[in-house]
């Protein structure tokens, strides 16, 4: 079994880090550049910073802020919001990012993911896909989970694959901030149907969901965000558990 990753994630707003439920009634969590620096220390093995109202409000993502969390922090970082360009990725990139996460803009030129990875490496372009489930189907949404499209989460997933992603970051929107666990049967066959890593987003709140989505979801890595944040579990904790319980993964 590979190696499996615990990633805390930054959601930035107006320079803090905050949280909510279902993408709404957002909370603030801290300042993003002591938060990363503590998930450093506590040995997290990425990190994820989303600026997630750089689309919404048709700006790019605050470069001088990601400066200053990738001279904070030792563990790979990857940045996402507002990204729509060639010069976006490589301004990022400069700024000390290691990989960059798509969403809105891959959606609306699925060609961007081909010059991207042909440019910089499928080793640095994630696509996240925000979905949620609609009359039993799940559909793609975007903006923040503002717009809903009529793309198929799985039809997608296989499409960004194709075109030279190196991992998919998939939150399911009915799942995000419930701690209720993982959308385990949608992420085991996202990554039955592509063959790069898919990370799991929305709905971690203990121990258990954390194991069931690595055996049930198949996914690669568990990404979270308040339970970190406001101390409900710790990351050492958390991987300390998962170790004991046989699942593969770096203390």
């Amino acid at each position: 079994m590979l190696t499996k990753r615990i990633i805390p994630c930054l959601d930035i707003k107006d320079g803090r880090t905050v949280k909510g439920i279902n993408f709404v009634n957002l909370r603030d969590a801290g300042d993003p550049v002591e938060l990363a620096r503590q998930y450093a220390e506590q040995n997290a093995d990425e990190l994820v910073f989303l600026d997630i109202s750089a689309t919404e409000q048709k700006r790019k993502t605050l470069a001088v802020l990601v400066r200053k969390v990738a001279q904070a922090i030792d563990i790979p970082f990857t940045v996402g919001g507002g990204i729509s360009s060639v010069d976006d990725v490589a301004i990022l990139l400069q700024n000390g990012a290691d990989k960059v996460s798509l969403n809105s803009a891959a959606v609306k030129e699925p060609e961007l993911i081909n010059k991207l990875a042909a440019q910089f490496g499928s080793q640095c372009i994630v696509v996240a896909i925000d979905a949620r489930q609609i009359n039993g189907q799940w559909m793609v949404h975007l903006v923040g989970g503002k717009v809903p499209t009529k793309l198929d989460l799985f039809e997608w997933a296989r499409e960004v694959a194709k075109r030279g992603a190196g991992e998919i970051l998939f939150t399911s929107m009915d799942h995000d901030g419930t701690k209720t666990g993982f959308a385990n049967k949608a992420l085991a066959r996202i990554s039955e149907e592509v063959n790069i890593p898919v990370i799991a987003s929305g709905g971690g709140g203990n121990l258990q969901h954390f194991m069931d989505t690595f055996i049930h979801g198949k996914a690669d890595a568990a990404l979270a965000a308040s339970i970190f944040h406001f101390g409900e579990i710790s990351i050492p904790r958390l991987k300390k558990e998962l170790k004991n319980k046989q699942i593969t993964i770096r203390i």
